[in-house]
């Protein structure tokens, strides 16, 4: 744990702590960063309490949903969560979900390391934003995963596939798909699982397997409410 908090912005190693694991809520000036003078002299809060301030005061002490990466888990939103609750004196957060990390080029992504892959490139050069959307919701949010370009064809194939089965006339009932796909997303929001309905819906589809003119409307409208994928 002492080695994740200091990997995570922890500074166990601080000369003067009680416990090795205490955060630092008040930090000494900084250059070139904002400061205010106290009675625990010139600086500004520490990361943790300076989040905890700014939910508290746009949010209110109740919040039912604080999300964010994995890496947050311990010690950002631990020790926020503990802080917030000296102040409140109850738990202010209902539930914490925290994504997986996404890598590129073998590293996770990151600001600091510059290795990012941004929507408005992809789009600038041509990337249909339904195909876009369809990669990233292939992969279940709470896993780590790598972008690649491998695995943006792959989405542009499945989304071709889709589009296709949008047009049959003679296609299987959706509605006992559509149930499936509900079930997926109402247990822990499982993405790739919903897909894979799709995805054997839509290949009766193509084969015309089925005899309703009117799924593949319904078809169309369940992907865009419930992926957000317009077909």
């Amino acid at each position: 744990m002492l080695t994740i908090f200091a990997e995570r912005g922890g500074d166990p190693d601080r000369l003067g702590k009680r416990n090795p694991l205490d955060c630092l809520v008040w930090q000494d000036a900084r250059p070139d960063e904002p400061a205010w003078n106290t009675s625990l002299g010139h600086g500004r809060p520490g990361w943790h309490i300076e989040c905890v301030a700014i939910a508290l005061d746009h949010l209110g002490e109740r919040m039912d949903v604080l999300g964010g990466g994995s890496d947050l888990a311990f010690p950002h939103h631990e020790m926020s969560a503990s802080e917030a609750a000296v102040i409140t004196g109850s738990e202010c957060t209902q539930h914490f979900v925290h994504a997986g990390m996404v890598g590129w080029q073998g590293h996770k992504m990151s600001k600091s390391r510059g290795n990012l892959v941004f929507v408005s490139q992809l789009r600038h050069s041509g990337v249909d934003p339904m195909a876009i959307r369809m990669a990233l919701v292939s992969h279940h949010y709470r896993t780590d995963w790598a972008w690649t370009p491998h695995g943006l064809e792959g989405a542009k194939d499945r989304l071709s596939i889709w589009r296709q089965a949008a047009m049959s006339e003679q296609a299987p009932q959706f509605e006992p798909f559509l149930e499936k796909m509900r079930e997926h997303l109402a247990n822990d929001l499982r993405t790739p699982e919903v897909l894979d309905v799709v995805d054997t819906w839509a290949l009766s589809a193509t084969n015309n397997e089925g005899e309703s003119a009117t799924a593949s409307s319904l078809m169309r409208e369940s992907v865009d409410a419930l992926l957000g994928i317009k077909l």
